[in-house]
């Protein structure tokens, strides 16, 4: 199928109908765990679509585990058996895009974590971090401008200092979005942003201390305007 006709959709009406059309690769030619899947150029040729949108694609599916590429050598089907992977790539296309809310929930559920886990195990490293960010954001909002990226930077600071890899990589996939609507939804609009100084400020002083129920307790303290707006909508 050529997907030339869809080309002006939705970016993720035509990843998912990529994803769909290399599951019937996969069928269709009968690929077992190890097999080597067509390039990228052959892919998108096939399919009248870019090399960066199939490039995206084949990324989502070896998130998922689905597939695997090797540098140097292309991309290969993962060892699962095609039953199951059939199962996994109709899940993948029917996942929704989670709403604002969902990415704030998840967010406070994070940090609640990562910011117990930064205060056992941060590093100077992670301490100059934290600083540099708080100081940036403390800057811009005395200076009274939009200090959203100086913010979330700190956030990321302190996932980084927890010492896992995988709560780390959730926040740098969810904060993107969590940036991009935090004015269309006016979040914390009516909120003292130099109370917000004060809140970081407690926080990171609670992780220098290594005192992990205390940046617990200070982060929800932080995240109280956030709890409100996820009732309220």
């Amino acid at each position: 199928m050529n997907l030339e006709i869809i080309t002006k959709s939705d970016s993720l009406n035509i990843q998912n109908e990529i994803i769909s059309q290399i599951k019937e690769l996969i069928n269709f030619k009968n690929l077992e765990p190890g097999d080597k899947l067509p390039s990228e150029r052959m892919l998108a040729e096939k399919l009248g679509v870019s090399r960066g949108q199939i490039r995206e694609a084949i990324q989502k599916l070896e998130f998922y585990g689905i597939l695997n590429s090797k540098p140097q050598s292309g991309t290969f089907v993962a060892n699962i058996g095609v039953t199951a992977m059939n199962g996994m790539i109709e899940d993948i296309l029917n996942l929704e895009e989670p709403d604002f809310k969902s990415l704030v929930e998840t967010r406070i559920l994070l940090e609640l974590k990562t910011v117990r886990l930064a205060a056992i195990r941060r590093t100077e490293e992670d301490l100059k971090m934290m600083h540099d960010a708080l100081q940036a954001y403390s800057l811009k909002v005395i200076n009274g401008e939009d200090a959203v990226q100086e913010d979330l930077l700190f956030h990321l600071a302190i996932a980084k200092a927890c010492g896992n890899s995988t709560m780390n990589t959730f926040m740098l996939i969810i904060t993107p979005e969590i940036i991009t609507n935090f004015e269309k939804h006016h979040v914390c609009n009516d909120v003292d942003k130099k109370i917000g100084i004060k809140e970081h400020q407690a926080v990171y002083d609670a992780i220098v201390a290594q005192d992990p129920q205390l940046a617990k307790m200070k982060m929800k303290e932080h995240f109280k305007e956030l709890y409100q707006y996820c009732y309220n909508i």
